[in-house]
């Protein structure tokens, strides 16, 4: 069992900031939430370390958004349905590709310089997508270009602080709201940031896995946090497993865009034969869950770790154009995409569930917002379709600022809350580090690509006696980030189990069929009210 908060504390002895909003994570979706926010209230920014680190820096591929003649909100719909394999909200999905144009006027309005042919938006097409609607930023780096965008003009805002290398242990809640979090400064001093509104925008939470796309950061901590203070937790058995990362020795698990594929990049087996034709007609640009299942069978068949991307066809100027920075890297290990075959494996990439909001990314928890990879709207389902994610914080953002507007101020008061776990224990920096270790590799090999019943309830039951051992007193940001891999870890594995059937990013060999009869439905966790399930009514899907 998972404390209520991880730290000892007494509310009324804690130094207090007061602001109107109060913005946790600094991607996509915290920044532009921001942004839209301050049009008419304060905003306190917290990142956990500098502003330019998160998530959506490292998102490649690009932004999904209807802006061709040829395209249309309703084809888009239609590709997310059929990738969310039945179980997508057909009202959030309605506000994504409907919301979605508009949004991408105000990037550009902002700063972001998207890539352009011919005097218009350059398009290209990504996995399970029927148009060419991906807008991209030089050429390969679409992330690092907004965010850049975003955070300059975070920055010149007068109405919005910057906390950047600050870390938020909790948030406090009172009488069934939210009133803030508790946050340690740089200096180590903890205080307590009181606000009308919190949102959290923390990203993901690719750190439970041993080999992931996600940078360091992405350790759960927003899903936990919102667990422990009483949010719903839903879909989180729902894991993206990017097909294509690079898989070279020496080199990380760097993620080599879907968007190579779009350009006409195929798949070849240790033998050097194309396979994805045996596996999907879409071949390469098969859904995600359905392409990295394939180069995992591909790899068990020919006893590799790894298959091939081949580019080759392409030319030198059209690679070097197109994808600058994944060239770049892949050289710097030897790798020249422009004559070189890719050495590529999966790896855990996004997390499709999270904190269950509505419409207007508000919680069961009144005043508690969540946006981005951190929240479930619904659109994803069981399986994100390319490029929905930055496109889904942005919508989903707006809407969040739209709600808050209309808040009540919740008053200067401050509750007497105290917290004592009365823990003495301290861990050392190395201690942590192998508690992580063994926590990725359990997760990779009984909760990863192909789960069944055994491995699974393995995996619990390792997880709860994690739980059981944790006895430590919490003074550290990476202390608390283990305690949050580990309760995410606690709510993937459980969903997993519990759902016998395959879908989506979740496939059971013991259950490889897709169920709709009995399945087509949400697994739901909460801190009060254990597992619930909530049926699912798109019957259209």
């Amino acid at each position: 069992m998972v404390p209520r908060y991880v730290i000892d504390f007494k509310l009324t002895e804690l130094e207090t900031y007061k602001t109107d909003v109060l913005v946790i994570g600094s991607g996509i979706a915290g920044l532009y939430t921001a942004l839209k926010v301050s049009e008419q209230c304060d905003v306190i920014l917290l990142s956990k370390t500098d502003l330019m680190q998160s998530n959506t820096r490292y998102a490649q591929g690009g932004i999904a958004a209807v802006t061709a003649e040829t395209d249309s909100p309703e084809l888009h719909r239609q590709d997310t349905l059929i990738a969310g394999a039945g179980i997508c909200s057909n009202e959030a999905v309605e506000v994504l590709v409907h919301e979605g144009p508009s949004c991408i006027e105000d990037l550009i309005e902002y700063g972001t310089k998207f890539d352009k042919e011919d005097g218009a938006l350059a398009l290209t097409k990504e996995g399970a997508h029927s148009r060419r609607r991906i807008l991209h930023a030089q050429g390969d780096a679409t992330g690092a270009e907004i965010v850049r965008a975003l955070s300059e003009r975070a920055r010149e805002n007068k109405r919005i602080t910057i906390w950047e290398n600050h870390f938020t242990y909790d948030l406090v809640t009172h009488q069934g709201e939210c009133t803030g979090a508790l946050v340690r400064k740089p200096d180590g001093s903890t205080i307590y940031v009181r606000a009308n509104a919190t949102v959290l925008a923390t990203g993901g939470a690719g750190q439970l896995y041993r080999y992931t796309t996600n940078p360091e950061i992405a350790t759960g901590d927003g899903l936990a946090i919102a667990y422990r203070a009483g949010a719903y937790i839903k879909d989180v058995e729902f894991i993206q497993f990017h097909p294509t990362a690079l898989c070279y020795p020496g080199a990380p698990r760097f993620l080599i865009s879907e968007a190579v594929r779009g350009e006409g990049a195929v798949l070849r087996n240790m033998k050097g034969e194309r396979f994805m034709e045996k596996y999907h007609s879409l071949k390469e640009l098969a859904p995600r869950d359905i392409v990295a299942r394939a180069i995992v069978s591909e790899m068990e068949s020919t006893g590799s770790t790894f298959v091939y991307l081949d580019i080759t066809h392409e030319s030198e100027e059209r690679i070097k154009h197109r994808f600058p920075n994944i060239y770049k890297v892949c050289l710097r290990y030897g790798l020249d995409m422009v004559t070189d075959w890719i050495p590529v494996a999966p790896a855990a990439h996004y997390i499709m569930g999270g904190i269950k909001t509505d419409l207007y990314g508000e919680t069961a928890t009144k005043r508690l917002f969540a946006c981005g990879e951190v929240s479930c709207t619904g659109v994803h389902g069981a399986n994100r379709l390319a490029s929905n994610s930055l496109a889904e914080a942005l919508v989903f953002g707006r809407r969040i600022a739209e709600r808050i507007k209309t808040m009540p101020d919740i008053g200067n008061e401050v509750p007497a809350i105290s917290f004592s776990l009365m823990r003495q224990q301290t861990m050392s920096s190395d201690t942590i580090m192998e508690r992580k270790l063994r926590l990725q590799k359990l997760m990779l090999t009984h909760v990863g690509l192909k789960r069944n019943e055994k491995g699974l309830t393995k995996a619990v039951r390792e997880l709860e006696r994690y739980v059981k051992a944790f006895r430590m007193k919490i003074d550290r940001p990476e202390e608390a980030e283990y305690l949050n891999l580990l309760t995410c870890a606690c709510l993937v594995a459980n969903a997993a189990l519990l759902r016998e059937e395959s879908r989506g990013g979740h496939y059971r060999e013991d259950f490889p069929k897709r169920d709709d009869l009995v399945w087509r439905k949400h697994i739901v966790q909460s801190i009060e009210d254990g597992v619930l399930e909530e049926r699912n009514t798109n019957e259209n899907e």
